[in-house]
């Protein structure tokens, strides 16, 4: 038996999204229909109300609704000290760690030249604009521990460096609660040249 087009429609377009695939969809699809004119009402308007609200923050290039964002615009925020990272999600994770009292930039990406991503499809030349209007002490380069992530660090640190900033780089290792015999040789030894004394 074949669905209805609308249902059919809903199920490919939510098919679209990452991590979804066509069963999935089709659960969502039907939860839609089963919560009835008023949830789907609710989630097309908070749908549409992102795609019209949300921007990029002139300065750190993350998605708000106001520009600047709220950690921009936060006094109480070290503005000498920039955390650079791959996405959006990746600031809200170092955020969720209440560890970090600095500001952020987000690239949106990372080096991928077999995908067709160089510096241009990046907010690098954002970054450097910044910092001529704004120089920093230091930034801390938190995106991800993967070739395009480590391609990244690397280019971010060769643009940096000339320009007198400091520019580190987060530490990896071994998660807590992780067992030693477990761990790749990478991480292992990642995590044995970035040991600090106790």
């Amino acid at each position: 038996m074949a669905v209805a087009d609308p249902i059919a429609r809903l199920v490919k377009e939510l098919a679209k999204l990452p991590g979804i695939g066509e069963k999935t969809a089709q659960r969502l699809a039907f939860h839609i229909l089963k919560a009835g004119p008023g949830y789907a009402g609710e989630l097309a308007g908070a749908i549409a109300g992102v795609v019209r609200d949300v921007r990029l923050c002139s300065e750190c290039q993350t998605l708000t609704d106001k520009d600047p964002c709220a950690v921009c615009a936060d006094p109480r925020r070290d503005s000498r000290i920039i955390c650079v990272v791959e996405g959006v999600p990746d600031l809200l994770a170092v955020e969720r760690t209440h560890e970090f009292r600095g500001r952020y930039h987000v690239l949106h990406g990372a080096l991928s030249p077999l995908d067709g991503i160089g510096p241009s499809e990046l907010k690098i030349r954002e970054l450097l604009l910044r910092l001529e209007r704004e120089p920093a002490e230091e930034i801390v380069v938190a995106t991800n521990p993967d070739v395009e992530g480590e391609a990244t660090a690397l280019y971010l640190t060769k643009l940096l460096k000339p320009l007198g900033v400091k520019v580190t780089r987060i530490a990896q290792g071994i998660p807590m609660g992780g067992d030693l015999e477990y761990a790749d040789q990478v991480t292992l030894a990642r995590a044995l040249a970035g040991r600090r004394e106790l």
